[in-house]
């Protein structure tokens, strides 16, 4: 080499440490290395290519090529080219003999902009799900897919795929100062499987990491991520959007069917029917029961079928067990269409420890706590979200409005908020870090909840928001503004509780034991209230509703068929986990489907039949519905006949609402010429009798209604004698 050429050679040439910097895969900073760099006296172009044995560049201005020389054996390419030489150039690759013409990566600019990542770096970017994660777009003039994660920590981060070997080398991003990482890919379209290589600051490559933006992932067991792009938004739902806000009203019958899309109902051989399958057999069973709503457990990606999807990884893909992001879509409007509200179970408590996922995603605590105190859920072997971070409240925020806008989800079930609310939930002294002011409240989260509940009801109008929160924390479903949480509603998990131990015990013990019946009625009034009968009473050998049941196989229908009546007439939206609606028998179990076998039983069948009327007349009947969160829309009639395990109680809707008896026998002994005061005279029409023969009873009740007597009976002028069949509850409405 002439003295000439060597110094030729150090005008352009990149320095032999960046070289074998980027060979090595440590490069912080590819692009300051990679592509077209003005040198003094020349333009350098360098490329890396592992597996190239020649590299021609090509100016498609002027059509000169300029061969590249090989710098480094492992691929490194680079040569000195012409002033002015196209910024558009393309590569000719040689490998194993055949040529092919390809674009370079790293000549292609930034696609975050300034104010995308102003906006990120201070946790307000509400759709970063547009520029974050993998989307197919054209940039200058050229196809191909924009890749963008965060993880400040990492000394390199690089996108892999079988597109390149799965080796990090290949592919390194471009960092922004506020910790996102981006880089365009040209050529790669829809379908391809990727994920992130990290180098942490120890120059430790990381296990592989699924892209947390990710829109769709491989079915699981198998973790990559695969290019899709952004789910189109929904179409043709303006005339269901500017229903919803009144199906989600708090004095609208909201009646709710809990489903898990997994084994609610399987094909042929035990496979999962796919989203347009389930839709064809879900959306006629639920109109045909009158369920308003379906609730679906958690669809985000998840990897562990046993965690039913509280464990996801996949935050912003559909689940691909039943098919595409299109199909889950298409899924949610063909229920709109139908008339049925969609819930989404959405997990922001926690997420799985598995190594793909966002655990120490570069290498530092990034979406959680370092501290196991705050970060670490030791019941679920899970990690907590770090809400006091602006770029994790984003990610949050942003999912949570994804799953609304994108997919026209009309409402989130926040899981888990009780663990959320309190730093030493589920945690012994000394296992938990008190808040600024010593206490045990989460001030982090309450401030993320709050946040959260503001967004949906302000972006998505007509949505709600239910929390799953089983304590006494105030205010849940109160507007943020008079200090509550915000949320539409609030399951009552006390009332669950309270009111199955009730039912499972013998009836000969139940009149010591009435107020776990009743207690439910001194708070009914402090939260806009959702009575759930949930999965979480169906599993971990809890058994079913049916199972949970005294006495014999008669008296076990007849106890479940006069709770169901309570529950509806009791104040609060309902909920109903699948199964429950035909008497499922066996504990559910995530990995089959429902016994659909037992409607061949009349039994069964009249259960079904039973819950089939009780949404009717729940719907058909204001009082039953209209003030469910007014204490003006509940009276007792009498709640202290303990021995005889009777309760009576009215429903009041609006004025001209005719009113709703409710008559609850928990006894196995029939009452005949038992008298219930009432506050009018006329005939009472016997709506609802559980014991019906309809439903498999002994068909024993009123003949259908019962005329008021001028008797003085719980200080009213008026009464109604009444016969009540064993374990029953009657339902009467005025006939005004």
């Amino acid at each position: 080499m002439t003295p000439t050429t060597e110094k030729r050679r150090q005008d352009w040439a990149p320095r032999r440490a960046d070289v074998e910097a980027i060979v090595g895969g440590t490069h912080c900073d590819p692009f300051s290395v990679l592509g077209l760099h003005g040198g003094r006296n020349d333009t350098s172009l360098c490329v890396f290519l592992p597996g190239a044995t020649s590299v021609l560049a090509l100016d498609p201005d002027t059509g000169d090529e300029i061969a590249l020389e090989k710098l480094h054996k492992a691929g490194f390419f680079g040569a000195s080219v012409p002033a002015g030489f196209s910024e558009r150039y393309r590569l000719r690759v040689t490998r194993d003999g055949q040529p092919h013409e390809i674009e370079d990566p790293y000549r292609f600019g930034p696609i975050l902009g300034e104010v995308d990542l102003h906006l990120f770096g201070e946790g307000s970017h509400l759709r970063l799900y547009e520029k974050m994660g993998a989307h197919l777009i054209e940039h200058d003039g050229v196809a191909g897919v924009s890749f963008a994660v965060w993880a400040p920590n990492a000394k390199r981060v690089s996108v892999v795929g079988s597109f390149n070997d799965w080796d990090g080398r290949h592919h390194p991003m471009r960092r922004h100062d506020a910790g996102v990482w981006e880089l365009f890919i040209p050529a790669l379209q829809a379908g391809t499987l990727y994920k992130y290589e990290l180098l942490d600051a120890e120059n430790i490559v990381l296990p592989l990491k699924a892209d947390p933006y990710g829109f769709q992932h491989e079915h699981p067991p198998a973790t990559a991520s695969i290019v899709h792009g952004l789910p189109a938004r929904p179409e043709g739902v303006e005339p269901w959007q500017s229903e919803r806000a009144a199906r989600h009203n708090i004095h609208a019958p909201i009646s709710i069917y809990e489903v898990h899309l997994g084994s609610w109902m399987r094909g042929h051989g035990g496979r999962y029917l796919s989203y347009a399958e389930l839709a064809d057999r879900l959306i006629p069973y639920m109109q045909d029961l009158g369920f308003t709503h379906v609730e679906l457990m958690p669809v985000s990606e998840f990897p562990f079928d046993g965690s039913w999807g509280y464990q996801p990884i996949g935050l912003f893909a559909p689940t691909s067990r039943f098919g595409s992001p299109e199909d889950f879509a298409d899924f949610v409007g063909r229920f709109h269409a139908a008339g049925i509200g969609v819930l989404v179970d959405w997990v922001s408590a926690h997420f799985p420890t598995d190594e793909h996922g966002l655990g120490r995603f570069d290498g530092t605590a990034l979406y959680e706590h370092e501290d196991p105190r705050l970060g670490f859920h030791k019941d679920w072997n899970t990690l907590i979200y770090n809400y006091g971070r602006r770029e994790v409240l984003n990610f949050l925020l942003a999912n949570a409005l994804f799953w609304l806008e994108r997919f026209g989800i009309d409402g989130l079930r926040v899981d888990a908020v009780a663990s959320m609310l309190y730093l030493d939930y589920s945690r012994e002294p000394g296992e938990w870090v008190p808040n600024k002011f010593g206490g045990n409240e989460n001030l982090e989260a309450i401030a993320f909840l709050k946040r959260l509940n503001e967004l949906t009801f302000s972006e998505c109008p007509g949505t709600t928001t239910l929390a799953e929160e089983s304590t006494a924390w105030p205010g849940v479903s109160a507007p943020t503004d008079t200090g509550g949480l915000g949320f539409g509603f609030k399951w009552n998990m006390g009332w669950m509780h309270d009111t199955l131990g009730y039912m499972e015990k013998e009836p000969v013990h139940r009149q010591h034991h009435l107020d776990q019946l009743t207690f439910g009625l001194t708070y009914a009034f402090t939260e806009n209230f959702v009575l759930p009968l949930s999965h979480d009473e169906m599993v971990h050998g809890k058994g079913s509703l049916i199972g949970k049941m005294p006495g014999d196989r008669v008296h076990k229908f007849a106890n479940l068929r006069a709770y169901f009546g309570f529950m509806w007439g009791h104040p609060g939206k309902n909920l109903l986990f699948m199964g429950g609606e035909f008497a499922q028998e066996a504990e559910w179990n995530h990995d089959r489907s429902l016994d659909w076998h037992l409607l061949e039983d009349d039994m069964h069948r009249g259960v079904q039949a039973l819950v089939r009327d009780l949404n009717r007349l729940y719907r058909d009947t204001p009082a039953l519905h209209v003030l469910d969160t007014d204490p003006k829309g509940f009276e007792w009639v009498d709640a202290s006949d303990k021995e005889a395990c009777v309760i009576s109680f009215l429903r009041w809707g609006r004025d001209g609402d005719a009113p709703a008896l409710i008559v609850c026998n928990f006894s196995p002994v029939p009452r005949e010429n038992y008298r219930i005061g009432v506050p009018q005279g006329g005939r009472w029409i016997e709506r609802l009798n559980t014991e019906s023969s309809n439903y498999g009873g002994s068909g024993e009740g009123n003949g259908g209604a019962v005329d008021a007597e001028e008797v003085s009976w719980h200080g009213r002028d008026r009464s109604l004698a009444l016969t009540l069949p064993p374990l029953s509850t009657l339902i009467f409405v005025a006939d005004v």
